[in-house]
């Protein structure tokens, strides 16, 4: 009977786990994930440090988050100009 009931459980903790895989994520969404994280500054957490950002790392991160910035608010002010010279007055 253990045998039996040993053989089941096997076999449910296998078929449970193969379907875990089947719904992972992709080398190029993780590889994404990634760039995204080091594009936001995230990847300067450590195990010492999560949620927040390791104190060594905190310039980094605002220097990073201050340019980022600025280059949204560029694209931002070229999209406005387009924008605006685009329009057509009558």
């Amino acid at each position: 009977m253990k045998k039996l009931s040993f053989a089941v459980l096997s076999f449910v903790v296998l078929a449970v786990s193969s379907s875990a895989f089947a719904e992972g994520k992709t080398r190029a969404q993780v590889y994404q994930e990634l760039i995204e994280a080091q594009q936001n500054g995230l990847d300067y957490i450590t195990d010492s440090s999560y949620p927040d950002v390791n104190p060594a790392f905190v310039r980094q991160v605002e220097q990073r988050k201050q340019a980022l910035a600025a280059k949204a608010a560029a694209a931002a002010s070229r999209v406005a100009n387009a924008g605006a010279s685009g329009v057509d007055a009558h």
